[in-house]
């Protein structure tokens, strides 16, 4: 390594902030922490329209052969537009902090669907 590659960058050398500089990389990003309520989404109630998909601006809808899964919860910040666009009400909003959906459980609902 150079020394020109230690040196600490300028200003003038840093992405200005809020740029995407490539493509794809939000799926690095765990950004689930941010939210205080969560879609708690409902096998029973969802007709497979795949409006949550559609509109969901964080792709966090998971989708397998055309038919909604489960909810990503690593990547999706509570924004509810799931739920508000969903005519089934399938997707309800819950507390973050509600005890009766976590990850572990997503995940065993997810691995139970595709058994």
């Amino acid at each position: 390594m150079s020394k020109e590659d230690n040196a600490k960058k300028g200003w003038r050398d840093i992405p200005i902030g809020g740029l995407i500089t490539e493509s794809g990389n939000a799926e690095k990003y765990h950004t689930g922490s941010w939210r205080i309520k969560r879609p708690l989404w409902s096998r029973e109630k969802c007709i497979q329209c795949l409006f949550c998909w559609a509109y969901c601006p964080d792709l966090a809808i998971e989708v397998e052969d055309g038919l909604v899964i489960g909810v990503d919860y690593a990547h999706c910040k509570g924004c509810g537009i799931c739920a508000n666009q969903c005519p089934a009400q399938a997707l309800e909003m819950i507390s973050e902090d509600k005890s009766d959906v976590n990850d572990d459980k997503a995940e065993v609902d997810h691995e139970k669907k595709t058994e």
